[in-house]
């Protein structure tokens, strides 16, 4: 199986202090990321480094800047104690279709919502994307997103860790397999705990974050 998914989009590590989280990555990588921007309305914001290619990695956390928000912070923040790769992305050729085939084979990812967020400079970054996080809590299984005609956040100069590696555990994997199928793509799974793992190359060597 390829280290790397079929149309792997962005890896989310999730955490409740951001900027430790971004301090730790840059310490242990030698890499600092970019500022991605903020979630307005959401109570979070991100930063983001290039995993090569067209993928990236979101490292997303509270925003001290903004209010509380109404409703509760993407990739349950909140209940985190730590910070944890919580679940992935892919983007297919055509999301819709893509949503369409995945329930013909027995799977729902979960409806397409628009959502956005303003980068540093103040442009308005719009895309859609399936609560797939909803759908399948673990996070196992991918949500599925399109750009659109927005600027991918892989193309636009972000600091690069080339990903090496994907890879997962669940205590029932085949469960998990047929699931990635249904909306096109696979992952290296094993029995274990439930849990995302993932390898990246940088300039101290080889790093893995889980």
């Amino acid at each position: 199986m390829n280290a790397i998914p079929a149309h792997l989009d962005h890896l989310v590590l999730a955490t409740p202090d951001l900027a430790a989280t971004v301090a730790d990555f840059t310490r242990r990588t030698g890499v600092t990321p970019a500022p991605g921007g903020a979630h307005v309305g959401r109570g979070t914001r991100n930063f983001l480094v290039s995993l090569g290619g067209s993928s990236y990695l979101e490292i997303i956390g509270p925003d001290p800047e903004q209010s509380e928000p109404a409703g509760p912070r993407p990739f349950a923040v909140d209940e985190l104690a730590a910070a944890r790769t919580v679940t992935w992305a892919i983007s297919p050729p055509d999301l819709d279709r893509a949503v369409a085939d995945a329930r013909a084979r027995g799977y729902d990812p979960g409806d397409v919502r628009p959502m956005s967020r303003r980068r540093p400079d103040g442009t308005l970054l719009e895309w859609r994307l399936t609560d797939g996080d909803t759908q399948h809590p673990s996070g196992l299984v991918p949500f599925l997103i399109d750009w659109g005609s927005a600027v991918h956040p892989s193309a636009s100069g972000l600091p690069e860790t080339p990903l090496l590696e994907l890879s997962a555990s669940a205590p029932e994997p085949d469960e998990i397999r047929p699931l990635l199928a249904a909306v096109g793509t696979e992952l290296a799974l094993s029995e274990g705990l439930t849990g995302l793992t993932f390898t990246v190359r940088t300039p101290r060597g080889p790093v893995t974050f889980d």
